[in-house]
């Protein structure tokens, strides 16, 4: 299962595993059925999670929503957290999560507001270099594992920051890999796929973030909190939920 999943990532154009993997999926849930994980995001329970990656991971995907570790942790961070689920709030949601989509959509309605380059999920077609949306829009904007793409990141953020209301907040995640440099490492001249996974982790990555990821979003204007919740879970919730134990939360606030 791992060296098929990771096959299909490679060759497979993302807006396609988008549009049907979650079809395929349902019926891998069923070889996967039992009671040792479970789903936050869906509330499903397995065996285990179906392995997921370019390098596959073991127990990371949910076969019912799409849900991976990461998307379970901020499920749980945002419930436990922060306000999200308490009243409707005007949200931004750049290259959406299929999980999250239905979900927050029937939380928030029209006010929710999913948005994408290319991504066939999204409602609003658009460059995160320059929004089509007016200054202090947002009360919350989501955009995960988007930054390694982008031709330059400290502009799209500075873009997040302008639509969002002052008071406003947002979660920026990016993927890290070990060992993670000081600095972020980008260099335009390196074109060759295979030469961009070697140093970016992914071909279609254009830089590796270091440790100095959360001054990049400081400077961007963000005051910037960096929470460990993971490690504030107990060692039964994340085996549970099958939680990155190495993720740290990255909350922007606009001050």
């Amino acid at each position: 299962m791992k060296q098929l999943i990771s096959f299909v990532l490679k060759k497979v154009p993302r807006k396609y595993l988008q549009l049907f993997s979650h079809f395929a999926l349902k019926i891998v849930a069923f070889f996967y059925r039992g009671n040792q994980v479970e789903c936050p995001v869906c509330e499903a329970t397995f065996s285990k999670f179906v392995p997921y990656g370019r390098v596959a991971r073991a127990n990371a995907l949910c076969p019912n929503c799409l849900a991976l570790e990461r998307h379970r942790l901020m499920w749980l961070y945002l419930k436990n957290q922060t306000d999200f689920f308490g009243s409707q709030k005007e949200i931004l949601h750049i290259a959406p999560e299929i999980c999250f989509i239905k979900r927050f959509e029937a939380i928030h309605g029209d006010r929710y507001i999913t948005a994408d380059i290319e991504s066939p999920l999204a409602k609003v077609k658009m460059d995160i270099h320059q929004m089509p949306f007016e200054d202090n829009r947002f009360d919350v904007a989501f955009c995960n594992h988007v930054m390694e793409h982008v031709a330059d990141d400290i502009q799209s953020m500075k873009e997040i920051f302008r639509v969002l209301k002052p008071g406003g907040w947002a979660i920026i995640q990016i993927p890290y890999f070990e060992p993670i440099p000081d600095v972020t490492f980008e260099d335009n001249s390196i074109t060759d796929p295979q030469e961009r996974e070697r140093i970016f982790g992914q071909d279609d990555h254009v830089r590796l973030y270091g440790k100095d990821y959360p001054a990049r979003l400081r400077s961007a204007g963000f005051e910037v909190i960096e929470d460990d919740y993971v490690n504030s879970l107990s060692e039964i919730d994340q085996t549970r939920y099958a939680l990155p134990k190495d993720e740290i939360i990255y909350l922007c606030k606009k001050g």
